[in-house]
């Protein structure tokens, strides 16, 4: 339950920069939203962008789980790159 609150606290971190204390107004936030919601999620306000967040928060779950994923990932791959090219003969 830890772990899943902070990746989903992470993934938000990083999502709503600019945006922290008014996600809501966020444009990468509102085209995610848009883009998974369609028309439910047009004209996003405050206690809307709430109500979405706790209506699909089994999806956002599963979502972050996904992007927490995606960002070890390119780390490991980031990491491994690096030393490849430090180590490399000149």
């Amino acid at each position: 339950m830890a772990q899943e609150m902070f990746k989903t606290l992470q993934y938000y971190w990083n999502a709503a920069q600019g945006y922290r204390f008014k996600p809501w107004e966020s444009p990468y936030i509102r085209w995610r939203f848009e883009t998974f919601l369609g028309k439910e999620a047009a004209n996003l306000t405050a206690s809307k962008f709430f109500h979405l967040a706790w209506k699909y928060r089994e999806h956002m779950e599963r979502f972050v789980d996904w992007a927490a994923e995606r960002n070890r990932f390119q780390r490991r791959r980031h990491a491994r790159r690096s030393s490849i090219l430090l180590n490399k003969p000149e």
